[in-house]
């Protein structure tokens, strides 16, 4: 019963299993830094929670199999010396197995069945399938066997601490489906056979990466597991996510924050316009009563205690530029009219009376949560936000342009100049940018790479203070790219989050603003080094940026979209094309 492996190889313990549009997938890690010894059906509607477990059996003994995972976009396999089960999903919410001269028993996550937790399980006389109904994600998880025969299922209808479970077997092999459903569904009728679901999903996945690879595979060698890590963690719309939505990841950080969304947009736009548009809005759905994007948004919970920082006018500009076609009129209209509240926000809910800078009021709310710029005040005025802000306000003055609101750009126009020119009059003082506490006065530096961000500014800063900031990044640039906190720094650490390790949206930000100030040296270093960090270490949430080890979640998404956005920049470049987001702002 071979199948043959589909599409690049990749550790399941560090990339989930799984689809585009589906809400779960298959890995052993079932919680945040947790990996189990099984392999489990892990859903991401209602949270993440994993709610199925996998045991490979001997056949006849019933003893537990050692065996070894292989992972490809199209294909789980449990590898045996002497036989094998397949895993591959038929439709986004249904997984098809197969299993030859190897048992699988499946048992609830959760042992105990209380009122409130827990997976039930019964038979269900309408089909004869075999059903979990889990506390945990409000879903059901149907089992029907096409081949073969459940052995020995146990503790159906049982309450408490029963032990539940069943196990797929088969004499001459065995296959069954697992479907997601939310309550009741047809009876499931196999439409294809094992092979062509394999195929199937393999033709889905070289789409997508048709779409979004980009330059020879020479030129980008991880192009294709960073659009593995994009496409199997993209979910159709459900709950609170009303688009079609790219999860940070399908491990843990399974939301989408209200600035990674911008990364994977950039990524997606060349090839997959309406996608990577969706991407954007995403957390412009839920903007609130006083202009505020929520800090995230996913299946079930839309927080707004915090929120990100305003780098949407610099991602709109981009994106626009990387669209291969514009938005219409009305769309255009709709995302002014959304840019110009978020914008509003910051220069009214976030900028205390007498002041002409607004404040964040947290280290969460700039995206850099416990950066050391936050160190001596966590209420702060600081110059990445200033400078985020008049390139979104530079930005709203090109759309009313477009859009025939002539008063409207004029008066933008003259808000970003106010905004840049109280930045370098109150931030900017010997050689290098500091904080402010809009309370006090009292002033704070550190040594984080987040006061350089207003790089990000390019032309539109003075040319001492570009050089300065130019020289200051370089400083900071280890083997393996920009470390967030100076490695001489007292404070820096290796795990520390963002005082120390690498980070894909920095990195961005940053090359694209050198590249504006024409210190493309520079900037090309920066990308070679963390387009081959990513080579290396994959694309997790960050990166210790002395080792280039890879920390966090591995599976991050805009870490994947921060690559394929730099390939494809350089391919551009070497090619002759005008490369995408280096436009005045």
């Amino acid at each position: 019963m071979p199948v043959i492996p589909n599409g690049p190889a990749f550790s399941i313990q560090e990339i989930p299993f799984s689809h585009y549009g589906s809400w779960f997938n298959v890995s052993a890690v079932i919680a945040q830094h947790t990996m189990d010894r099984d392999l489990h059906l892990v859903s991401h509607q209602n949270g993440m929670h994993p709610v199925l477990r996998f045991v490979p059996l001997q056949p006849g003994s019933g003893d537990r199999a050692r065996t070894a995972w292989d992972a490809t976009p199209a294909t789980l396999t449990w590898r045996h010396d002497n036989g094998r089960i397949n895993l591959a999903y038929d439709t986004a919410d249904t997984v098809r197995l197969r299993g030859d001269h190897l048992d699988l028993m499946i048992v609830p996550a959760v042992s105990e069945l209380t009122p409130f937790s827990g997976t039930y399980f019964y038979r269900d006389p309408v089909d004869n399938s075999y059903q979990f109904t889990s506390y945990e994600t409000g879903r059901r998880y149907r089992i029907t066997t096409l081949a073969g025969a459940v052995a020995a299922p146990a503790g159906l209808e049982g309450l408490g601490g029963v032990a539940r479970r069943l196990t797929l077997s088969g004499s001459h092999g065995w296959e069954a489906a697992i479907e997601e459903i939310d309550n009741a569904r047809s009876p499931h009728v196999a439409s294809h056979d094992f092979g062509t679901v394999v195929d199937r999903a393999d033709r889905a996945f070289r789409d997508f990466t048709d779409a979004v690879a980009g330059p020879p595979a020479d030129r980008a060698p991880a192009a294709e597991p960073a659009a593995y890590v994009l496409w199997s963690a993209t979910v159709r719309p459900a709950g609170f996510l009303r688009r079609p939505a790219v999860l940070m990841s399908k491990h843990w950080m399974d939301k989408v924050w209200s600035w990674d969304h911008c990364f994977n947009a950039l990524a997606l736009a060349p090839g997959l316009p309406d996608l990577a548009w969706h991407q954007f809005q995403l957390p412009f759905d839920h903007q609130d009563e006083s202009g505020a994007l929520p800090d995230s948004v996913t299946h079930s919970e839309v927080l707004y205690n915090f929120v990100k920082p305003p780098i949407h006018g610099w991602a709109l500009r981009r994106l626009r530029e990387r669209l291969p076609r514009s938005p219409e009129t009305d769309e255009l209209r709709e995302t002014y009219r959304r840019l110009k509240r978020w914008t509003d926000y910051w220069l009214v809910s976030r900028t205390a009376p007498g002041q002409a800078l607004p404040h964040y009021q947290h280290g969460n709310d700039s995206g850099w949560d416990n950066a050391t710029t936050f160190d001596a005040a966590r209420v702060l005025i600081t110059a990445d936000l200033a400078s985020f802000l008049v390139l979104q306000l530079a930005e709203l003055a090109e759309l009313a342009k477009e859009l025939g609101y002539a008063d409207d750009a004029d008066r933008h126009l003259r808000a970003a100049d106010r905004v840049q020119d109280a930045m370098l009059d109150r931030l900017w003082a010997a050689g290098r940018f500091r904080g402010l506490s809009p309370r006090t006065g009292q002033v704070s530096t550190s040594q984080s790479l987040l006061d350089l961000v207003p790089i990000v500014l390019g032309n539109r800063l003075p040319r001492e203070v570009s050089d300065r900031l130019a020289d200051r990044i370089a400083s900071h640039l280890t083997p393996y790219g920009l470390a967030t906190e100076h490695p001489d720094s007292p404070h820096y650490e290796s795990d520390g989050y963002w005082r120390g390790p690498i980070w894909a949206p920095s990195t961005i930000l940053i090359e694209d603003g050198l590249r504006r100030t024409g210190h493309s040296g520079l900037a090309d270093e920066i990308s070679s080094r963390f387009r081959a960090l990513c080579e290396r270490s994959g694309f997790a949430e960050n990166f210790d940026a002395l080792t280039g080890e890879g920390l966090r979640d591995r599976a991050y998404t805009w870490t994947a979209s921060s690559y394929l956005l730099l390939a494809d920049d350089l391919h551009r470049r070497d090619s002759g094309a005008a490369p995408s987001g280096h436009a005045d702002m």
